[in-house]
């Protein structure tokens, strides 16, 4: 089979990002180009400042991609993009100039869900690595920001389908992460700081426990009873414990103090978060990341024997934090169930990812059509 080369668009939260992929298997080039500068001074994600670097920034990451490729409009087989979940306005705008790119290069136009895009970014790599059999029934985790779910995958084809099997009922894990930095004065964004402080703290030092869901989401109230088992998540309130820790500790002037000497360094090193974060709060830091990343194992793990899943993948931005990569590689090994992430540089939000999920829609025929829109709750499954 001849190899097709998909230019893939990702602009779903605050990375514009554009790739070239060789028949789903072989990043030919990637470009991300992060928005943290913009939305740094807010401690979060501004949906209309994302919109607009976008907007500035999508023709430039489009060119340079196909730059890096050694390819030109005319050359890729077909334009992917991220279709949801995601802001809306940030998902049309990449949406917007796909649409207008593949219209006026009469190319096929592909619509992945974002969703999907993390799973094939571990798929990806371990192509190029050469492992092009799974065993089934496979287990995905994806953990993000936005995003905490539970799917079983399976290809059927050349096509993959996924049944959702858990989600957060909040506050996704990510979100936990950044919400928690965020009240400890420690910056956005808050996963990799909280990643790299934990390491210095004692994680067995402040008990947290996270709910163990018995009762049906309030969301699904009125729909029928699941005929399989769930496995769900929920982060509200271990955020919660952390504030009520830092009041009854009386650890705001110093949570104050450290905003203060921190917004001063443009770009503080590991050094520079230590100069000015007590004991305490690494040891709170690391409880709290322990906690997290407990409860992400042993719900998946649980899932795993329940559904006698002989595959796990575990993708997302979270997938990046070194202490939750050990655990999964600890328990399922403990298990027996081979465990796979991505590397570093795709854990988070890219266009390569987009463009290696596209590639099982080009061989099955599933174009979009100008009425291709964005869907910011867009499910999988």
């Amino acid at each position: 089979m001849a190899d097709t080369y998909i230019l893939g668009i990702e602009s779903s939260c605050d990375e514009t990002s554009a790739a070239v992929v060789r028949s789903g298997e072989q990043v030919i080039s990637n470009v991300v180009l992060s928005q943290i500068a913009t939305h740094q001074p807010y401690g979060g994600v501004v949906p209309e400042l994302a919109s607009r670097e976008h907007l500035r920034n999508i023709v430039p990451v489009v060119r340079k991609a196909l730059a890096d490729s050694g390819h030109s409009f005319e050359s890729v087989d077909a334009v992917a993009v991220t279709q949801g979940p995601g802001l809306a306005g940030a998902l049309l705008v990449g949406i917007s100039y796909a649409k207008t790119l593949a219209w006026a290069m009469e190319k096929p136009l592909l619509a992945v869900n974002h969703l999907e895009g993390h799973i094939h970014a571990v798929l990806l790599e371990e192509r190029q690595k050469g492992n092009h059999e799974l065993r089934f029934p496979v287990l995905a985790l994806v953990v993000s920001g936005g995003h905490t779910h539970l799917y079983l995958a399976e290809l059927r084809d050349t096509i993959w389908t996924y049944k959702n099997i858990g989600h957060t009922r909040d506050d996704a894990a990510g979100e936990a992460f950044d919400k928690v930095a965020k009240l400890l004065g420690l910056g956005y964004p808050g996963g990799p700081v909280i990643d790299r402080l934990a390491k210095h703290g004692n994680r067995e030092a402040v008990k947290f426990s996270t709910p163990q869901l018995k009762h049906r989401d309030r969301k699904d109230h009125g729909k029928p009873e699941p005929d399989t088992p769930r496995f769900d998540f929920s982060y509200s309130g271990i955020k919660t414990a952390v504030l009520r820790w830092v009041e009854i500790n009386n650890m705001q002037p110093l949570v104050e103090e450290r905003r203060k000497a921190l917004a001063e360094i443009a770009k503080p090193s590991v050094e520079d978060f230590l100069k000015v974060t007590d004991r305490r709060t690494l040891d709170l830091v690391a409880s709290f990341q322990n906690a997290v990343v407990e409860d992400l194992t042993e719900k998946t793990l649980a899932a795993a024997r329940e559904y006698r899943v002989q595959t796990l993948l575990v993708s997302g931005g979270v997938a990046a934090n070194s202490r939750l990569r050990e655990r999964f590689v600890e328990r399922a090994t403990e298990e027996g169930v081979p465990v796979y992430f991505p590397s570093l540089r795709l854990s988070t939000d890219n266009a390569a990812m987009i463009a290696a999920a596209a590639y099982p829609k080009f061989l099955a025929g599933q174009f979009a059509d100008e009425e291709l829109s964005a869907e910011a709750s867009f499910p999988l499954g």
